[in-house]
């Protein structure tokens, strides 16, 4: 893939009110009263949490005040909430904290997770832990059933998504917390996708661990937190002081802070109707596509009840999905695969371990809308999507043509 000149870019960042940005569960944008929040952290509330004096005092109740706003929206109680510098790091306390302790045994999993699951994991397996990477089905779910079958004496710890970050679908992760108490099993869900898209609730989704991460909800980047259920112990990743519970030392990135709570409050505030918008544009930009490119075909469907409904992921068979991309890289902002792979010329591994061909993966992208995009845009962005893709496909092989 061609990478865009820096005059390119900043002509991008300079005219971005002309973007149609489909690309929301890459990143989205921070809301106003985030920014509002993540300034006061940086201003007026500039004191260290950790300090004795007023200005440390006032910081300390601040912090304490984002992290009850952040465990209202998962259902938690304020002291089960770990921030952390993001989702990455929240996965990794989850897994290899609870790994330090254990020292040995059996973790489940699945083909589908985010690299942030998948390289503790390998990391693990190289230190003599076994590990069960469970395929999805064709549907891109991990099947109840599997994780069961998968479950040894041995096994400590359950760890699967709840949203996937390429396909949307959903995991039942209810289901397998059943399973997972049954068999005296700890279950830890990454909800970076879910949180603020779907309703996510602790006690629910009866999860022991659950990882949220603030750009993907409208919050800043930088911040994220680990859900520790009460009793669950882990070893730290980091050494340090004794911030958020000995977990995470480090003095508290409170604009940070503030500003996922100010995201988690919107959440709560914006979910129910966000959720039945999000899901009939969805619906619009697909019948668009569909009328322009027959062709098309989507890889993961279901209901409003098994998938986010903000998500498609599209195979436009005979076009190089990285091309399409740059194609419309100055026009329609839309990702090939998951957005921390950009670039990379090889298939989704979320899609290939669904049973989707490489070749039919490398031809596949995701739209991911979100709380700015409107219906008249989707027209003109499903337009410029089927033009970019008919131009690609006649394109003579290695010049914008198929794999």
């Amino acid at each position: 893939m061609r990478v865009m000149n820096l005059r390119a870019c900043e002509r991008v960042r300079c005219y971005n009110f002309l973007m149609l940005y489909l690309d929301y569960n890459a990143t989205t944008p921070v809301a106003p009263q985030v920014a509002q929040a993540v300034a006061r952290g940086l201003g007026e509330l500039w004191g260290n949490p950790s300090s004795a004096h007023l200005l440390g005092a006032r910081a300390k109740l601040a912090l304490e005040e984002a992290r009850a706003q952040v465990a209202a929206l998962l259902g938690a109680s304020p002291e089960e909430i770990v921030f952390t510098s993001g989702g990455t790091e929240a996965n990794n306390m989850a897994i290899l904290g609870l790994a330090a302790l254990r020292r040995t045994g059996h973790i489940i999993s699945s083909q589908i997770e985010h690299p942030s699951v998948l390289r503790p994991l390998q990391l693990l397996q190289g230190q003599g832990f076994q590990i069960t990477l469970l395929p999805p089905n064709s549907r891109g779910v991990v099947e109840p059933e599997a994780v069961r079958r998968a479950l040894r004496p041995q096994t400590f710890l359950i760890t699967i998504m709840h949203a996937n970050n390429e396909t949307g679908m959903l995991q039942p992760i209810q289901e397998i917390a059943t399973l997972a108490r049954e068999a005296g099993v700890l279950l830890h869900t990454d909800c970076a996708q879910s949180v603020g898209k779907h309703p996510v609730d602790v006690q629910a989704l009866g999860a022991d661990m659950l990882t949220v991460a603030g750009h993907k909800l409208y919050g800043p980047k930088g911040i994220g937190a680990l859900y520790v259920r009460q009793g669950v112990e882990l070893r730290p990743v980091l050494f340090g002081a004794s911030q958020e519970r000995g977990l995470r030392p480090g003095t508290e990135n409170l604009p940070g802070a503030l500003g996922l709570a100010a995201a988690a409050r919107l959440a709560v505030q914006e979910l129910p109707s966000e959720r039945q918008r999000l899901g009939e544009l969805s619906e619009l930009l697909w019948r668009e596509l569909k009328e322009r490119l027959p062709q098309a075909r989507l890889n993961a469907w279901g209901s409003a009840e098994e998938k986010l409904p903000n998500t498609l992921n599209v195979c436009i068979p005979g076009v190089d999905a990285t091309e399409l991309v740059e194609a419309l890289a100055r026009r329609v902002a839309i990702s090939a695969g998951a957005a921390c792979h950009a670039g990379r010329k090889s298939p989704s591994h979320v899609l290939t371990a669904m049973g989707i061909s490489p070749q039919d993966a490398l031809c596949s992208v995701r739209l991911s809308l979100g709380r700015h995009t409107r219906a008249e845009e989707l027209k003109e962005a499903a337009a410029a999507l089927a033009a970019a893709a008919r131009q690609l496909a006649q394109a003579p092989p290695g010049r914008g043509g198929a794999p």
